[in-house]
């Protein structure tokens, strides 16, 4: 039976709900436009030419009812405005089920300047292949591309993280024993066309699918001779007479089916062997966390409230509940999955030395707690869950002489080397060192979500707003600019909006600094299938910290 609050005469809480519920409506909305793609128009030309869209592919290729979880949705959002704006970064990808088992898929979205691959195409693809073989997970690609986006090829093309780099991850991966499935549901030109045959099987759809390094123009452009598209690259060609694909397909929906049938077959792996039981809902109503979480990112909460409502029976085991209390560690689960947490603790706490600390900051004593509680979830093979409102590590000299910088390197060396998977939640803050130490996207986390509430960046956006605004008007001084009291607040509104532009969870999913930003009510789903996905890969070292001071 689920347990809620009584919260009908808090105002406080009604008011948290309202933000929160506003912020999931945004979401939502935004989801719904970037769901469109290149637009009604370029969705109505598609099924003119007999194809589906990316994500009705996807759609189809699933189990019914099943789970998914799309990640890079907001990709590229806002960043290529010039070229008429790169939705989800012109390619639909994340982790589903095909056949019972989970695989990563990655569709071409064909109505984004033809499925050209932009700079964040190329990041959200490495990404995905990145997902592939740190779970050892099946991956299908569904192309229809017009390869590279020629006027951002400089950063795109040559560099180590760039394009190229998704062929030599095709040739790891199969050496791996890693699946790869391609079907060419449409264009695959020039570079583009080794992934799919580098690929374990290929599939192209008659008519509509086409591979070759040149198409017809450049082909009458470099050797002068005279040939179709279709005879160059069409199904029939490979299939019949060049052999490069394997099966030939009559719509989408028949390669789609042939998909499924291959991914049917596939023989299990050796697991990992995270430990599961049955799995539980909270006792605690979840949707109640919209009410906990405060409508602005200054104010104090209690995170073991929002803990109630993320794991199984609402139960956890804390660890060293009395010592370091700016840091929650417990023993939870989460659909059944063993986890270890550890969050952020957002509410003033007393501590025994008759001491305050300040939510949301890492004290020296906390530092050391996480970090042994962290070797303590490696040595059970427990898989560790982060739960960030962090505005950093504590400053002053007090902390300084207590070794501050020591406790925080322990605990970022002791994450840092994890075996078992990491998964983080951006609930809130996640500002400077505090970002590092919590699992942010440098530490290797299997996922990186953030709520609609997160804010990531060095600092804050008013201390470093100001600190800015010394700099700027300091470098005008010297130049001889004199600086009135109205120059100083407009120079501080437009620093002001800059940064905290910088600071949205939109920002960090466009540049893919998080998978995805998820209605809270999401996280178990998220975690659940995270773990999921890293039990199909067994840990293949033994958990060594290095040297650590003491």
């Amino acid at each position: 039976m689920t347990e809620t609050m009584n919260h009908n005469t808090d105002i406080l809480f009604n008011k948290n709900d309202d933000k929160m519920r506003m912020l999931i409506s945004a979401l939502k909305q935004k989801q719904g436009k970037t769901h469109l793609g290149g637009g009604q128009k370029s969705i109505e030309k598609m099924h003119s030419q007999n194809k589906m869209t990316a994500r009705e592919r996807i759609k189809y290729l699933m189990d019914e009812d099943s789970r998914f979880f799309e990640i890079g949705e907001f990709a590229g959002d806002g960043m290529y405005e010039d070229y008429g704006g790169c939705p989800s970064g012109g390619v639909v990808a994340g982790i589903g089920y095909v056949s019972g088992k989970q695989c990563i898929i990655v569709a071409n979205d064909a109505t984004v300047k033809a499925g050209a691959w932009f700079p964040i195409t190329a990041k959200k693809n490495l990404r995905m292949q990145e997902l592939s073989m740190e779970n050892h997970l099946p991956i299908i690609y569904l192309v229809d591309s017009a390869g590279v986006f020629l006027p951002l090829q400089e950063d795109i093309f040559p560099d180590k993280e760039h394009f190229g780099r998704i062929f030599r991850n095709n040739a790891i991966m199969s050496s791996r024993g890693i699946i790869q499935i391609a079907a060419i549901m449409g264009s695959c030109v020039a570079g583009g066309a080794y992934l799919p045959i580098m690929s374990d099987e290929a599939m192209i759809v008659d008519k509509t699918g086409s591979i070759f390094l040149a198409g017809s123009y450049l082909v009458k452009a470099a050797v002068g001779e005279d040939i179709d598209n279709e005879s160059l690259g069409g199904a029939t060609t490979h299939c019949e007479i060049s052999g490069v694909t394997d099966y030939k397909c009559k719509d989408d929906k028949d390669c789609l089916d042939r998909i499924k049938r291959i991914v049917e077959k596939i023989g299990e792996f050796p697991k990992a062997g995270f430990n599961r039981t049955e799995s539980f809902i909270p006792k605690c109503d979840q949707k109640e966390i919209y009410g906990i979480i405060p409508d602005t990112r200054d104010k104090p909460y209690d995170m073991k409230e929002i803990i109630k409502r993320l794991v199984d029976n609402s139960e956890i085991d804390e660890y060293k509940e009395l010592y370091g209390q700016s840091i929650i560690c417990g023993y939870a689960r989460i659909e059944g999955w063993a986890v270890g947490i550890v969050a952020n603790q957002r509410k003033i706490v007393k501590t025994k030395k008759n001491e305050m600390q300040i939510g949301g900051v890492i004290y020296s004593d906390s530092a050391d707690k996480a970090a042994h509680f962290i070797m303590n979830c490696n040595q059970k093979k427990i898989p560790l869950v982060f739960l960030q409102d962090v505005t950093g590590f504590m400053v002053g000299g007090r902390s300084e002489m207590g070794g501050i910088i020591k406790d925080g390197a322990k605990m970022v060396n002791a994450m840092s080397n994890s075996v078992v998977p990491k998964f983080t939640i951006i609930i809130g803050n996640s500002y400077g060192a505090g970002n590092y130490a919590m699992c942010g996207k440098a530490y290797d986390p299997r996922l990186i979500v953030a709520w609609p509430t997160s804010s990531i960046a060095v600092m804050g956006g008013a201390q470093a707003a100001k600190t800015l605004l010394q700099v700027q008007v300091s470098s005008l001084k010297s130049k001889g600019k004199e600086i009135t009291p109205e120059d100083e607040k407009t120079l501080l509104d437009t620093i002001t909006d800059r940064y905290n532009s910088q600071m949205s969870p939109y920002y960090a999913a466009a540049r893919i600094w998080v998978d995805a930003i998820i209605d809270p009510l999401d996280t178990r789903k998220v975690i659940s299938m995270g773990i999921e996905a890293a039990n199909h890969s067994p840990i293949e070292r033994a958990y060594n910290v290095g040297v650590i001071r003491t």
